[in-house]
């Protein structure tokens, strides 16, 4: 098996230029051993004008059998002799996507230290590869390629040239050619793209997968309408590896459109603890200093141990579920699954979708839950998601209620109509509990500092009155009544230390609406 990249260049920018890119001589014929076989990178042409570099991979079919162990295209379990006799020598496949990572690794990553000024400029590029496999036809090749900025021809090669009503085999020839992507931009479309095509790989598919596809997808994957087909077969259709690298992807995709990093996105959970404290999207996570002792929450004079503020908030929004009526709720901003896990205990709750930005946040709420340990009936009642609450998402139209319990304060205010919009215009339950933190309240925590807030990633904390003006605007704006419950010891002077609104939709004018 074979492929060829050819460039073409000039006086100024000659296209031997390539054999800086790709760490190759054209001058020199190399072979390389790999696992399976040699690789040779020989040049048929190197001038200025004109420069191609060639990738021959020769298959050790033997050491393909004796390394498969009756595993995979190279295996063939269903029939012995399939192990020897197949279309792994001649047709692309992982096979070669492997030497070429292996050959050209230094290109892969656009390096180049003797010429630095290199890797990162557009060339004119023609990429052949004579016989690819190609499951999906020329049709997929080209829904792969051309989003990425190729011009494709992928050509069917007949199953018998002399017998053409025998039809074409699953094999195209296929050519790119573009003038806007880099050499490296060019060989990682190639190491991802060749066994997604041929859907399938002569090795084990382990976590470390996940790792390669998004390096090598860094830039085009997260964006390419084809991901979730690009993602599956790259990792050989195991779904809790392809579930792992979607939330991966979502994530910088996310971080892309709000012009920041992944980590900045994912940090709802802290990497090194699963300490059971409050989660930042489902209850707002207080700091020490919010659960010191107060006048009104400190031990009684009988000694009792006092309700933890967080354990107030989730009775209150399960008593205004259950006032009104609701069966099928979102836990918008879930965080590590506090909600879910009382609205589960409850029957009358017959949907529930948890949803949360923060990757690690739902792994650890997954845990907690025992979803892999879930009888099948309680398992149907409650599904866990990625998704940004700044972005419209129809998974959250048809619901009776949505929570968002200590979410909004964790957001930019310029991104509060982003999240309403989402929230009261497009997903339209017919109930919204919204909790917040009661800022005038701040003053009753003993170690809380004066002018503090009471998480480090609350980005503002209102008074009820801001809150209160908050919550008319947006009800009158979507059509919403709207009403307030304290939440916690209701002080004369501050009022009570969490604050909740109580969206209910107009049903009234929906239905005129409608």
């Amino acid at each position: 098996m074979f492929l060829t990249i050819s460039t073409r260049g000039d006086a100024a920018h000659p296209a031997t230029d390539l054999g800086y890119l790709l760490h190759k001589h054209p001058d020199k014929a190399q072979k390389f051993s790999t696992s399976y076989g040699t690789a040779h990178v020989f040049y048929p042409e190197a001038d200025d004008r004109c420069c191609t570099a060639a990738l021959l991979l020769e298959v050790d079919t033997l050491a393909l059998v004796r390394r498969g162990k009756g595993k995979g295209r190279g295996g063939a379990p269903d029939a012995a002799l399939a192990q020897y006799v197949n279309d792994r020598p001649y047709a692309a496949s992982s096979l070669l996507a492997v030497a070429l990572s292996g050959v050209f690794s230094s290109a892969l990553r656009g390096v180049c230290a003797a010429r630095p000024e290199l890797p990162g400029r557009a060339r004119p590029l023609r990429i052949q590869v004579p016989a690819l496999p190609a499951r999906g036809g020329p049709e997929l090749v080209r829904r792969l390629f051309e989003p990425l900025g190729w011009s494709v021809t992928a050509d069917p090669v007949p199953l018998d040239a002399e017998f053409p009503e025998w039809g074409d085999s699953r094999y195209v020839g296929l050519v790119l050619q573009s003038r806007t992507l880099t050499v490296a931009e060019a060989l990682r479309h190639l190491y991802v793209l060749l066994p997604v095509l041929d859907d399938a790989k002569h090795y084990w598919v382990s976590s470390e997968e996940v790792d390669k596809l998004l390096r090598a997808g860094e830039g085009w994957l997260p964006g390419h309408p084809e991901q979730k087909l690009i993602t599956s077969r790259y990792l050989s259709r195991r779904w809790s590896l392809t579930r792992q690298a979607m939330e991966r992807l979502e994530l910088v995709r996310l971080a892309e459109a709000d012009d920041s990093e992944v980590e900045e996105i994912d940090n709802a959970v802290p990497e090194d603890t699963e300490a059971e404290t409050e989660g930042t999207g489902a209850e707002g996570a207080e700091t020490k200093g919010t659960q010191a002792k107060t006048p009104h929450e400190g031990e009684t004079e009988a000694g009792e141990k006092p309700v933890p503020l967080a354990v107030r908030r989730r009775e209150a929004i399960l008593a205004a579920l259950r006032d009104h009526g609701a069966s099928r709720v979102l836990d918008l901003g879930c965080g590590q699954g506090e909600l879910v896990r009382e609205l589960l205990k409850d029957p009358r709750f017959t949907e529930i979708l948890g949803i949360d930005v923060s990757v690690r946040a739902l792994t650890i709420a997954a845990r907690r839950l025992r979803l892999d340990r879930m009888g099948e009936r309680q398992a149907s009642r409650v599904k866990l998601v990625q998704g940004s609450l700044a972005y419209t998402d129809n998974r959250l139209k048809g619901y009776d209620a949505a929570v968002l319990s200590e979410v909004i304060e964790h957001l930019d205010l310029p991104r509060l109509p982003a999240l309403e919009y989402a929230v009261f215009g497009h997903a339209r339950p017919r109930t919204v509990l919204v909790t917040t933190p009661n800022v005038e309240y701040n003053v009753r925590w003993e170690t809380l500092p004066a002018g503090h807030a009471r998480h480090g990633d609350h980005r503002f904390e209102w008074t009820r009155e801001e809150f209160r003006a908050w919550a008319r605007t947006v009800a009158g704006r979507h059509g919403y009544d709207v009403g307030f419950a304290p939440v916690g010891p209701d002080d004369p002077e501050v009022g009570p230390p969490t604050q909740m609104a109580v969206f209910t939709l107009e049903t009234e004018k929906e239905a005129k609406a409608a």
